[in-house]
């Protein structure tokens, strides 16, 4: 029987720069968001653009990665895995979040070293 894969590629834009983080066992994370944007012509023969935010989070030598490579604005190819999980927030009350576990990444096109 083959394997069942869960493989996630997305290309898009940073909404912000990787927040870098240390766990209680010394290992790095880094959790950023992606935009993609889809477009479309609706009936009355208008463009539309939808865009979807992803939750990113990078772990390890990915994290290091992320930590120089990326920042606001970047366009990414990126390969993962989505992952769903849960947590109680501050208040006590459960919340879920779907994320995606970054595991390759290359960097498009830096729009702060574009030439104007």
């Amino acid at each position: 029987m083959s394997e069942n894969k869960n493989k996630v590629l997305l290309v898009g834009n940073l909404g912000s720069d990787p927040e870098i983080k240390m766990t209680a066992t010394g290992k790095k994370v880094a959790r950023f968001n992606m935009a993609t944007s889809e477009s479309y012509l609706n009936a009355q023969g208008e463009k539309v653009t939808e865009t979807q935010w992803h939750h990113l989070v990078a772990w390890g030598k990915m994290a290091d990665k992320a930590e120089h490579e990326l920042h606001k604005g970047c366009e990414v190819t990126l390969d993962g895995k989505l992952i769903y999980r849960n947590y109680v927030d501050k208040d006590g009350a459960k919340r879920y979040i779907t994320e995606i576990y970054v595991y390759e990444m290359v960097v498009l096109q830096d729009r702060s070293k574009a030439e104007i």
